[in-house]
């Protein structure tokens, strides 16, 4: 049985999709879960927390 490129084009443009969804509601959920709120507080902080000013 020969693959032909027409198969992998389908494949890729159902299954794709279904992928794409799954990694995208999976960064959700890391990025929204309350053990995570901490870190992410954190690095919105951390940048000015150092050497803000413009050198003289």
């Amino acid at each position: 049985m020969e693959i032909s490129h027409e198969f992998f084009v389908a494949f890729s443009k159902s299954w794709g999709l279904f992928y794409l969804i799954a990694m995208g509601i999976g960064v959700l959920i890391y990025a929204l879960r309350p053990a995570n709120q901490q870190q992410f507080q954190r690095a919105k902080h951390s940048i000015l927390d150092q050497d803000d000013r413009p050198k003289a």
